[in-house]
């Protein structure tokens, strides 16, 4: 197959550099006698070099370097768009390197021998170089060359389109994640329930801390409110025309912890094949809620301080600093005073978010908002089945107030959602959802005494509602019950319980 159909082919089938040279590569190399052959984008805005890819002859693979960017300055930017855009190439050497070949060869380790230097342009967008690494006195011909480095232009500059694409796509879903996140505040901040009872004292505290821009720390149980009371605090802050966003640091890995916070550069890691704004970058001018974040990785924290104290960072393989205007609200459930002292949370961030603490009690110590509660969420469900509101009994409001909501509000909402349900949306059937009767079992004499088999189905069942259905993981039915996930879903199948009903 002719050289210049390969290429073309490949190129129309990959998706980016990479996998384009590690299919043509040995081809490229025989093609022009090379020993070695790199590409390198030029990001003009940014003022850097970035190695995409290269191919060595005898080496398996495509290899990159551990450090890729090569950072210009605005001269040598301006300088390196110039030649790119001339199309002209250019043979160099050590001995007699122009300024741009110098530029251009910057941050290769190995620059010994004779270089073609062929700029990679598309239409008029300066994308980069190919840098070819030949014989000493081996003549090249211009247009195979152009055979080579137009292929590549080609994929470049469908890389730069997706990367572009996906740039505009997280630009949108931020700026909807951030309006609807402002519907919903206004929603939730106009009717908090228990904002004139059990949280009196919370609501009173959040529109003392709300003008300020003082970072503010939540501590609270799970499920007892804790977004919806940092939601609260920004719709009334001069922030409330900015996004708000959440992020639960316990859900992200510790290996992708700082892409997620702080972004990445394009190549900064295996994978990283676009830049990506960070939850930090995509808040700017408005709030960052931060949930559990006392399970944030040290390394994590130290970063984050740096964050709250000057409002600077960095993405992750980026040498540019970025300075970000946003007021973080922490969340956890867990004694962060302790971890300090067991040298799990670092001391210097502890007292810098512990700057306004706002202690956020459980359902169980505000038992007076359950009749409330209850009839907002009922309200809620019976809308979601498109009948009328459902109204809670006298014995519902007692069933509910005997409970001790481990799992707070969230667990209230389940439980009434799941009542609807069982009430095929024409009343609440509160005992069923609470575990209190059997499945389809009539309701029992009030002495009749439960045997083994309905203690477990019950205990059972109110695992499956804190867990909403989830049987394994940390956060899985199975874990809370101790017991191992296969030996749980065969206790279910002998109860007759189906996880679905429980999402």
């Amino acid at each position: 197959m002719a050289l210049d159909t390969l290429l073309w082919r490949e190129a129309s089938l990959a998706i980016d550099v990479d996998s384009f040279l590690a299919r043509v590569g040995d081809s490229v190399l025989d093609a022009v006698d090379a020993s070695m052959v790199i590409v390198r984008a030029l990001d003009r805005e940014q003022q850097h070099l970035v190695t995409l890819a290269s191919i060595r002859r005898g080496a398996v693979g495509v290899a990159r370097p551990a450090r890729p960017r090569t950072e210009l300055t605005s001269a040598a930017s301006g300088r390196i768009a110039s030649w790119i855009e001339a199309g002209e190439s250019e043979r160099t050497s050590a001995r007699n390197a122009s300024m741009v070949s110098r530029d251009l060869l910057r941050g290769i380790a190995e620059t010994d021998g004779e270089w073609w230097l062929v700029p990679i342009v598309a239409g008029s967008d300066a994308l980069g170089v190919l840098l070819v690494n030949h014989r000493a006195g081996k003549q090249l011909e211009s247009r195979r060359l152009a055979a080579i480095s137009e292929p590549i232009a080609a994929v470049l500059a469908t890389e730069q389109a997706k990367r572009e694409l996906q740039q505009l796509r997280e630009a949108a879903v931020a700026d909807k994640d951030a309006a609807l996140a402002r519907l919903q505040v206004r929603d939730i901040g106009a009717s908090i329930v228990g904002a004139d009872a059990g949280l009196s004292d919370v609501m009173r505290q959040v529109e003392q801390v709300a003008p300020t821009s003082a970072p503010v720390l939540i501590l609270g149980e799970t499920g007892s409110g804790k977004e919806v009371v940092a939601r609260a605090i920004h719709e009334r802050s001069a922030r409330a025309s900015g996004p708000v966003l959440r992020v639960n640091c316990g859900a992200i890995s510790p290996e992708l912890i700082d892409s997620e916070l702080f972004g990445h550069e394009r190549g900064s890691f295996t994978g990283a094949a676009a830049q990506r704004r960070g939850w930090f970058e995509r808040a700017d001018g408005g709030t960052l809620f931060l949930d559990e974040i006392g399970e944030l990785p040290l390394a994590a924290q130290v970063r984050l301080l740096r964050v709250l104290q000057d409002g600077v960072f960095e993405r992750v393989g980026g040498a540019r600093a970025l300075e970000v205007d946003v007021r973080v609200i922490a969340a956890t459930h867990r004694d962060l005073a302790a971890m300090v002292r067991a040298g799990q949370f670092r001391e210097d961030l502890w007292y810098r978010i512990n700057v306004f603490v706002i202690p956020l009690p459980p359902l169980r110590e505000r038992q007076g908002d359950i009749p409330a509660l209850v009839e907002h969420f009922a309200h809620g469900a019976g809308r979601r089945f498109g009948a009328g509101p459902l109204i809670p009994t006298a014995a519902d409001i007692a069933l509910l107030q005997a409970y001790d909501w481990p799992g707070n509000v969230r667990e209230l909402s389940a439980v009434i959602e799941r009542a609807a349900i069982l009430g095929e949306g024409r009343r609440l059937d509160v005992e069923r959802a609470l575990g209190i009767r059997g499945n389809d079992e009539p309701a029992r004499d009030p002495n009749h005494f439960p045997t083994l088999e309905d203690a477990m189905r019950t205990h059972i069942e109110r695992a499956l509602l804190r867990s909403k259905g989830q049987i394994e993981g940390p956060q899985g039915a199975a874990m809370l019950l101790d017991i191992h996930p296969n030996t749980l879903r065969s206790r279910m199948t002998k109860l007759g319980l189906r996880w679905e009903r429980f999402r």
